[in-house]
């Protein structure tokens, strides 16, 4: 039986909201103990008449995996753009042990032999744990409901018609009773679909300055009340996929307050950049929903320091260059963020706007809470799922470098501080810088 002891590290614990100078005992994919830093290892490996494997941090952060819920991984379909090969070795060197992936691929994953057919892949390509959500509809097409019973067996962790919403409140008011009675968690892309169709900005100065077609802040208001809503009628699960505005914050923490079951979530590219990012029409900076204001971007990062917004999530999404080397307006939607996520969200670290555990606690702790998984904490008996990274380390991102098939990442020749330094899964060390 194999053993391993990390040590010289300081631990990162998102439940208590503590970083402290600490060692980590694995065992059989498990935590299996916390020891301070002035153990004595030697007389304990004595006693025990064991020999780990012995990995120093170096002082480095030690956090729990982090769990990225909204990954797209074009299989099957396009697989030019990503493979789930690709996409393991991208998750594994950003440090996300757990990837909970989208359904919007080309035929979308909607039937339990789709859904089968992308698990057995996962299994036999990726070195990470691979989670797969379903369809909310057929064909994402919002006319008629999946079936939930069928595609849970075999192992859909969620239903969701990604940006597609739903328009039809009648159809989705019957899928969320379905998903009630099966306690189905079901994730809802708050936009309204009529006033956010074909929008490549948000309304104000700026879209009109670059003559964009726009969308104001109120299709998420819009969208996020309908769908809480039929919360309030179904008692179904629900998770907001991305709240981007100020304007979406009240009504999401009335649900809350009223005891409502929601979570929301935000992207990584919401909380770090704004509107004023796309320049001169750059399309690497084009992702969905627009992004936003300035002062949106620091209401939703205040709301993840308090809690309201629970989740970060990479919404890893690859382009491949033809669909992005286009006018702005016809440009596909979308940044690939696996491998920048971290060092991307440091900045929020750097700048005094998170701290660690505030950070880790949306991108570990509260993923997997929401999801019913054991992982996402620093704690005896989880799975032994981490990531160790210096949160200091200078380094200037180059896109052709990063593993991911597509390099459509907005902060390619971006100075950013944080590298991955060791990835485990399971206590099996699947990266290392």
């Amino acid at each position: 039986m194999t053993q391993t002891l990390i040590h010289n590290a300081r631990l990162i614990d998102p439940e208590a909201g503590e970083i402290t100078p600490g060692a980590l005992l694995i065992e059989s994919g498990k935590i299996t103990e916390i020891l301070t830093q002035d153990t004595d290892f030697e007389g304990m490996f004595r006693a025990r008449n064991i020999q780990p494997d012995r990995v120093d941090a170096g002082n480095a952060f030690l956090a729990p995996g982090i769990v990225d819920i909204g990954v797209k991984v074009c299989e099957p379909g396009e697989r030019h753009k990503e493979s789930y090969g690709s996409a393991g070795q991208a998750a594994a060197a950003g440090g996300v042990t757990t990837m909970v992936t989208r359904p919007d691929t080309q035929p979308c994953i909607d039937t339990p032999e789709t859904l089968e057919f992308i698990r057995r892949r996962a299994i036999e390509e990726t070195p990470v744990n691979v989670l797969p959500m379903a369809a909310l509809t057929k064909g994402r097409q919002g006319r008629e409901m999946t079936e939930f019973g069928f595609l849970l067996d075999a192992g859909a962790v969620a239903f969701t018609d990604c940006n597609n919403v739903v328009r039809d409140t009648k159809v989705l008011s019957r899928a969320m009773t379905y998903a009630r009675s099966l306690n189905a968690l079901v994730v809802g892309h708050p936009q309204d679909p009529g006033l956010s169709q074909g929008a490549a900005a948000t309304s104000g100065k700026f879209a009109s300055l670059r003559g964009l077609p726009s969308v104001s802040p109120m299709a998420e208001r819009m969208g996020l009340d309908r769908d809480i809503a039929l919360v309030e009628m179904t008692g179904v699960r629900y998770h907001a996929d991305k709240i981007t505005t100020a304007r979406a914050l009240p009504a999401l923490e009335r649900a809350k307050a009223n005891g409502f079951d929601v979570t929301a979530g935000v992207s990584i590219h919401h909380l770090t950049l704004n509107e004023m990012d796309v320049a001169d029409y750059r399309t690497f900076f084009k992702v969905t929903p627009p992004l936003r204001s300035e002062e949106d971007r620091q209401a939703v990062v205040e709301a993840v320091r308090t809690g309201l917004i629970d989740i970060i999530g990479s919404y890893h999404s690859p382009q491949d260059e033809e669909s992005k080397r286009l006018p702005f307006e016809e440009a596909a939607s979308g940044a690939v963020g696996l491998e920048t996520m971290l060092p991307v969200l440091l900045r929020l670290y750097h700048g005094g706007e998170l701290d660690l555990p505030v950070l880790f606690r949306a991108l570990s702790l509260n993923p997997a809470k929401r999801l019913g998984l054991d992982c996402g904490r620093i704690a005896a008996g989880a799975p032994a799922d981490l990531v160790m990274f210096d949160a200091d380390k200078p380094i200037v991102l180059d896109r052709f470098k990063l593993r991911s098939k597509s390099k459509n990442t907005p902060f390619d020749g971006a100075r950013l501080q944080g590298r991955v330094l060791g990835t485990w899964v399971g206590g099996t060390r699947v990266f290392e810088a």
